[in-house]
């Protein structure tokens, strides 16, 4: 029943590309409701994007433009402006797993989405904790520090791998029920 519901709506609003957007505004909605600590569909959403928007430039920045409003509303509503708004690693973390998407296009199995989402919680922990290391003053500027400060974000990594790889199940899994398998009534209209 919510299969037929959203087939006929991808139809109803203007084919596929709605239905992309809708997916990107569905995890930025879902990143700000209460979750584990790294635990949100913003790194799946970069991977499904960068898989399936059609043009390259459009599935980075779109998803892009999505983070930064929804780092924005995290930031400033949900924490009260008491960090900071500015993580260019983080983004570029992001941006470098919307690219990973590109090797899954017409490439969408289990395997592929699966693989891509380890790989994009990789890179995006290897970014985002150089960053940490980098920019802040948790961790000294040596080896050593880069090493502890890698090794105090496992269990945020954690985190992020299952909340990637669940949420990249989810759109991966549910756009290809809704796009590929229709009835088809709806994919002729």
């Amino acid at each position: 029943m919510l299969v037929r519901l959203l087939a006929f709506f991808l139809v109803a609003t203007g084919g596929p590309t709605m239905l992309l957007y809708l997916y990107v505004l569905a995890a930025v909605i879902m990143r700000l409701l209460p979750h584990p600590w790294n635990m949100t569909p913003v790194g799946a959403m970069f991977l499904f994007s960068g898989a399936t928007f059609r043009r390259k430039w459009d599935s980075l920045l779109i998803p892009l433009a999505a983070l930064l409003v929804s780092d924005y509303a995290v930031i400033h509503v949900l924490y009260a402006g008491r960090y900071g708004w500015f993580s260019p690693y983080s983004w570029a973390g992001f941006l470098l797993v919307g690219i990973i998407g590109w090797a899954l296009r017409d490439r969408i199995t289990y395997a592929t989405v699966a693989t891509g989402s380890l790989a994009g919680s990789v890179v995006f922990f290897v970014i985002s904790n150089f960053g940490v290391w980098a920019a802040g003053q948790l961790y000294p500027h040596t080896w050593t520090g880069l090493a502890t400060c890698y090794l105090a974000g496992l269990p945020f990594f954690r985190n992020t791998a299952i909340g990637d790889m669940i949420y990249a199940g989810l759109m991966f899994g549910s756009y290809v029920l809704i796009r590929y398998r229709r009835p088809a009534e709806i994919r002729t209209a």
